[in-house]
């Protein structure tokens, strides 16, 4: 074998990679610059007003009171709680 043949050959043959990659990159064209416009959900903070406290009717209740008021305050209050959660389902 012969190693300066081969090496002749694998130089040449590296030379012209070498050109034939440099000729690829000066002959490319100036990329397109254009303006893309991408929509995207942003968080938010939640500004809503608070909700009043309402004063119970039990809150008012004492010791000596009969059952059959105390039973009333409580069913009057259960209404009101269901009020007071509709004004926060209503408010989202």
């Amino acid at each position: 074998m012969n190693y300066k043949v081969d090496s002749k050959i694998f130089r040449s043959l590296f030379l012209v990679l070498i050109v034939a990659a440099l000729n690829g990159c000066a002959s490319q064209v100036e990329p397109e610059i254009r303006t893309v416009r991408v929509e995207v959900p942003v968080q938010v903070l939640c500004q809503v007003p608070d909700v009043a406290v309402l004063p119970w009717a039990a809150a008012g209740l004492k010791k000596g009171e009969s059952l059959e008021v105390k039973v009333r305050a409580l069913l009057a209050e259960r209404r009101q709680w269901i009020g007071y959660e509709m004004q926060f389902v209503q408010r989202f």
